[in-house]
């Protein structure tokens, strides 16, 4: 017993001091290092517009047009490519993202949509398919890292919950929420007016000594492995699997991670003090231990009706784009001074757009015909516009994409096989996409 709580406070001391030397500057060398690794690992960021983001408002504005709205246009360091004004940061680094503005589905609801987006599947039949950040996890996670390798970040399940799913995939690739709320302005803020970005159960209950901790573990390990032996497969290894995984946070080094007072308060305040771009904070720093999939979410759940925005869209948009500009823009600087910029990917998207036409509440409503989604970072080249809609934005007249083809190019930007795939539990092999790559966006 004595050997294990030394052995504990020795990992304890380790986290402190790989934490101060992060802050000092050591990490930034020791993720550029990486990076030169030839079996460095792939990672993939997904910035989850919940709510479905406009299209008109921030990619591809209409501004000759009645439906272009209030919103001017502002020059983006690419001649020609042109982002809303609200989005000065990323329009200086639009050398490193491709817009895709001929995005056509079929699915206007919000549950539908969710599913469809994040699955790349309809929503029907009894098929409970993993969500993208499962598939990916599945595919890219490696041994290595003792973190999750699937993380969402301020996630808002309330639309479908089947989306935010491991599926058949089972726990182990299930996501680690942090800060999740599905009550819209719920999150509390810290002393310094941060958002608690926190990770549940990550400590023990209150008067638990470490000793006793022991002695629990220990009798629920021997307990367990009598039930599983006799039971393989099913609720009680998915228990399992659940349950260890939470101890190997509890225990890594790496849970350090999801501190991010160790951040300078300069550092916090250019991600902004809000859900989304606090998220992106610390996708920066899990994506820096090896995390595979990291998922930050701006809408809902952040307080307010988020990109839902069927009234008083122009005032909504205006403060979203500033919270996604901020936090967005601070990601890729990070990452690109660490060097982990092209060994990521990241994948902007909601679950649809919003109508061109203006309604009568000065809103834009659900609109899956003609709409954008964006990617950056590695396997992508940047400095273009796929794809046109008309003079109204109401169709795709050049580069329509659907969701499977999104995803087909998605994978190959990752470095991934075209016909990789999951196993089903009959057996069947699943591919992530049937659906073809868009070569023009892939470095």
């Amino acid at each position: 017993m004595t050997s294990n709580i030394s052995r504990r406070r020795f990992q304890q001391s380790l986290a402190a001091g790989l934490g101060s030397m992060s802050a000092s500057g050591w990490f930034g060398d020791f993720a550029r290092a990486a990076v030169a690794d030839p079996q460095r690992k792939r990672h993939c960021i997904l910035l989850w517009m919940s709510g479905g983001p406009s299209q008109t408002d921030t990619f591809d504005l209409k501004p000759n047009h009645e439906n272009g709205g209030e919103f001017k246009e502002t020059q983006t360091k690419v001649p020609g490519l042109r982002f809303s004004e609200h989005l000065p940061k990323l329009a200086e680094m639009s050398d490193q993202l491709a817009i895709l503005r001929g995005m056509s589905t079929k699915e206007g609801d919000h549950g539908r949509g969710t599913y469809l987006m994040r699955t790349g599947q309809k929503p029907m039949g009894p098929e409970r398919f993993p969500t993208l950040g499962a598939s990916l996890a599945n595919q890219l996670g490696h041994d290595g890292v003792k973190l999750p390798s699937n993380v969402s970040i301020g996630s808002f399940r309330a639309l479908n919950q089947d989306a935010f799913s491991p599926g058949f995939l089972g726990p182990k690739f299930g996501p680690l929420f942090v800060g999740a709320s599905d009550v819209p302005g719920s999150m509390r803020n810290d002393s310094n007016g941060f958002p608690r970005l926190e990770v549940q159960s990550m400590k023990r209950a209150a008067g638990i000594t470490e000793e006793r901790m022991e002695q629990r573990l220990q009798f629920w390990s021997k307990l367990q492995s009598d039930f599983v032996a006799s039971r393989q497969g099913g609720a009680a290894v998915s228990h399992q699997e659940v349950y260890q995984g939470a101890l190997r946070l509890m225990n890594s080094e790496d849970a350090i991670a999801f501190n991010l007072s160790e951040e300078s308060q300069k550092t916090r305040e250019a991600y902004g003090a809000n859900v989304f771009g606090q998220g992106c904070l610390l996708a920066r720093r899990l994506v820096e231990r090896g995390v595979p999939f990291v998922e930050v979410s701006l809408g809902t759940g952040s307080g307010g009706i988020g990109w839902d925005t069927h009234s008083n869209n122009f005032a909504a948009v205006k403060d979203l784009s500033t919270i996604l500009d901020d936090g967005w823009s601070s990601l890729m600087k990070d990452l690109a001074d660490r060097g982990l910029l092209e060994s990521t990917t990241i994948l902007w998207m909601g679950e649809f757009g919003r109508t061109p036409t203006i309604n009568n509440s000065s809103g834009r409503d659900h609109f899956p015909q003609a709409w954008s989604t964006v990617l950056a970072g590695g396997g992508i080249k940047g400095g273009q516009a796929y794809g046109q809609t008309s003079e109204d934005g109401n169709s795709v007249v050049d580069g329509k994409v659907g969701v499977q083809d999104l995803m087909a190019t998605l994978v190959r930007a990752l470095g991934l096989p075209s016909d990789v795939s999951n196993q089903s539990p009959s057996g069947r092999p699943i591919p992530l996409s049937d659906g073809s790559a868009i070569k023009e966006l892939l470095a």
